[in-house]
């Protein structure tokens, strides 16, 4: 299902036009959805929890860019910011997601993660809300 916005960023490159596969997109939900049920484990240490949230959301938003027939070309934040297309979601979740992915930029490539409680639970929700329409969509 093209849409002109995604279409757009094909053609600078962002973005390759793919059709979607049954089995990744099957598998990117079912990694999604078991890293979120984790994620919510208050046993386990808070970097994890975050660990945890922030590859389930990226993994969801995957699937729902790939359910519309889209790869990202050599940028992880795109799927965030891709989110008002292939899930009708707001801002209110992708800037949430998209913090959480500069949190993990930090973490990573500076050793500087700088999060607590409220955000891990933010993100959670946020991702919640991502796998929540994700799971409505069809298969491939």
């Amino acid at each position: 299902m093209p849409l002109p916005n995604l279409d757009r960023l094909c053609s600078t490159g962002v973005l390759h036009a793919e059709p979607p596969g049954a089995d990744e997109f099957a598998g990117l939900l079912r990694s999604g959805l078991a890293r979120l049920k984790d994620a919510r484990n208050s046993a386990l240490a808070l970097e994890s929890r975050f660990d945890l949230a922030y590859n389930a959301a990226h993994a969801l938003c995957l699937a729902a860019l790939r359910w519309h027939g889209y790869r990202p070309a050599n940028k992880r934040f795109i799927v965030f910011q891709a989110l008002p297309e292939t899930l009708g979601l707001g801002p209110e979740v992708w800037r949430v997601l998209a913090r959480g992915h500069d949190q993990r930029n930090l973490g990573e490539y500076e050793g500087h993660l700088d999060i607590d409680e409220r955000f891990v639970t933010d993100l959670i929700a946020a991702c919640t809300q991502v796998a929540e329409k994700v799971q409505d969509l069809p298969p491939p």
